[in-house]
């Protein structure tokens, strides 16, 4: 995602507003890097219930980067904008999660299903059919799906959540703000991101081939939901069926690595 304004420009403004705390570069710089925020808030307004006013995905979006332009440390080697979008999507997380717009009932369905996976794939040594995991809950396979589609509606994190760890405070911190200083490498902490990196690529290397078509196409390609259905000649419905299975795999695998 790119911005309108030059990069020896930027580079000013960053020097302005990090050397001596020019306002005036810093709102020049949430200008630049606003279209971050739209960016980020498109994508994740696709997979949010239709009331969910992405004006207001907008809002919270912004101050995000504005708090992630104001915590941004140039001299590190970290492009700004995987930075920003980190911050960007932890602020609209939060807020949504504040405003508790999420059904406990959902809530608890998807918790369901991530220790029902966990627990066939221990006993079947494979990831369970959709048949299989309705046996399981006690439901039949169309009420598994629609449990799936309701979940998808619900989630707001998704694969990305996965990728943050908590702080002292019990505040969600994206791993891009655990780096650090290259001056002053901790060599636990970098163990600790390769280990998490390499716990994730073997949880993702395990799926189904399409629930890992769907992840490399939405997360690495960028493509949207319905891109996704066209390219695999499905719904877009039940490709988010088939999203949600995933990601409730993967937090279903990592957290039971971690008792």
């Amino acid at each position: 995602m790119e911005t309108n304004v030059k990069a020896i420009e930027l580079k000013d403004l960053w020097r302005r507003y990090k050397s001596s705390g020019d306002e005036r570069a810093r709102e020049r710089l949430v200008v630049a890097y606003s279209p971050l925020v739209k960016y980020v808030s498109g994508r994740m307004a696709s997979g949010l219930p239709a009331h969910v006013d992405e004006a207001d995905l907008i809002s919270y979006g912004l101050v995000g980067l504005i708090g992630a332009i104001s915590r941004f440390e140039p001299a590190r080697e970290i492009k700004f904008e995987t930075y920003a979008i980190t911050r960007i999507k932890g602020a609209i997380i939060d807020e949504l999660r504040s405003l508790d717009w999420v059904p406990r009932s959902v809530r608890a369905r998807a918790r369901s299903i991530e220790r029902a996976n966990a627990k066939l794939e221990h006993k079947l040594q494979r990831a369970p059919t959709d048949e299989e995991m309705a046996l399981e809950l006690g439901m039949t396979v169309q009420e598994f799906q629609d449990a799936l589609l309701q979940i998808s509606n619900s989630t707001i994190a998704a694969l990305d959540e996965l990728w943050t760890v908590s702080d002292a405070s019990g505040d969600q911190v994206s791993l891009l703000d655990t780096l650090q200083d290259p001056d002053a490498p901790d060599p636990a902490a970098a163990m600790d991101q390769t280990d998490l990196k390499d716990r994730m690529a073997d949880a993702i290397a395990r799926l189904p081939e399409r629930e890992k078509l769907v992840i490399a196409l939405y997360y690495y390609e960028n493509l949207t939901l319905r891109e996704i259905g066209e390219v695999l000649g499905v719904t877009e419905s039940r490709v988010s069926q088939l999203h949600t299975k995933a990601v409730l795999r993967l937090r279903g695998r990592l957290s039971d690595e971690d008792y």
